[in-house]
C-alpha cells in the first residue's frame, strides 16, 4: 500500500512520525508530507501531496482540522480513496467532503488500524 502521512514530523515523540515508522516496518511504501521538512526518517518529504510521484492509496491526516481543509480538496482531486482522521483532525466539513466525494473515510489512529501500539515505537 502506498500510503502519505500528512503532517508528518522529524520528531520522534509526534505520532505522526511514530506513524512513519510503524508503516515503513510495516513494508508499506511511505510518503511524509509536511511543507518546512526535507527528510524524515531517511524518506524525501513531500511540501504537499500533489507532489508525491505516484498514486497513493492512502492518506492519514495528522493535521489540526483548519489545515486539513485546505489539504482535503488535493486528495479528492487525486483521487485518493481512503482517508485515516487520526485524533484532533477530524471536522465536519473535512467529513462532509469526504463523504460527498465518496471517499471512504475512517476515523481512527492509523498505526492502531495496521496492528502497532504507537506507545511502543
Amino acid at each position: 500500500m502506498k500510503i502519505a502521512i500528512i503532517g508528518a514530523s522529524k520528531s520522534k515523540d509526534k505520532y505522526s512520525n511514530k506513524a512513519v515508522r510503524a508503516y515503513k516496518l510495516k513494508h508499506h511504501v511511505v510518503f511524509p508530507v509536511n511543507p518546512t521538512e526535507r527528510v524524515i526518517e531517511g524518506l524525501t518529504c513531500y511540501t504537499n501531496v500533489r507532489q508525491i510521484p505516484l498514486d497513493i492509496d492512502v492518506a492519514s491526516f495528522y493535521v489540526p482540522p483548519e489545515v486539513g481543509a485546505k489539504i482535503v480538496e488535493d486528495v479528492v482531486e487525486l483521487g485518493i480513496k481512503k482517508v485515516y482522521l487520526n485524533p484532533g483532525s477530524e471536522s465536519k466539513e473535512i467529513l462532509d467532503i469526504l463523504k460527498q466525494n465518496q471517499i471512504k473515510t475512517i476515523r481512527t489512529c492509523s498505526i492502531r488500524k495496521i496492528g502497532m501500539n504507537p506507545n511502543k515505537l
